[in-house]
């Protein structure tokens, strides 16, 4: 099992940049599917990046271009770079971990307890 632990979030203005990182523990970074994901209130959670084990990485239209997945197998630690922040992207922030199927899509079954985005 991997244990996932999320810091980085806080309060910035329309336009401005935070980091996102994301600890792991119990295992490698780098044997799994990564992946970042978001909720807001009131909406369901969405997907925002993922990166897998051969460090390919994939993004939700609302962020290419402005985020950036990262890994630093190192540290064991997964990172979302975020740039030119919108009022939208406010939300809780999660990171979540499985092994990477075949096909198809991680079923994400660790989960970090997340850290507050808020971007006014």
């Amino acid at each position: 099992d991997v244990q996932l632990v999320e810091s980085g979030g806080g309060s910035v203005q329309v336009g401005g940049s935070l980091r996102l990182s994301c600890v792991a523990s119990g295992d490698t970074v780098g044997r799994y599917c990564m992946g970042w994901f978001r909720q807001a209130p009131g909406k369901e959670r969405e997907g925002v990046a993922a990166i897998d084990s051969d460090g390919a990485t994939s993004y939700a239209d609302s962020v290419k271009g402005r985020f950036t997945i990262s890994q630093d197998n190192a540290k064991n630690t997964l990172y979302l770079q975020m740039n030119s922040l919108k009022p939208e992207d406010t939300a809780m922030y999660y990171c979540a971990a499985d092994s990477c199927p075949d096909s198809g899509d991680p079923e994400w079954s660790y989960w970090g307890q997340g850290t507050q985005v808020t971007v006014s």
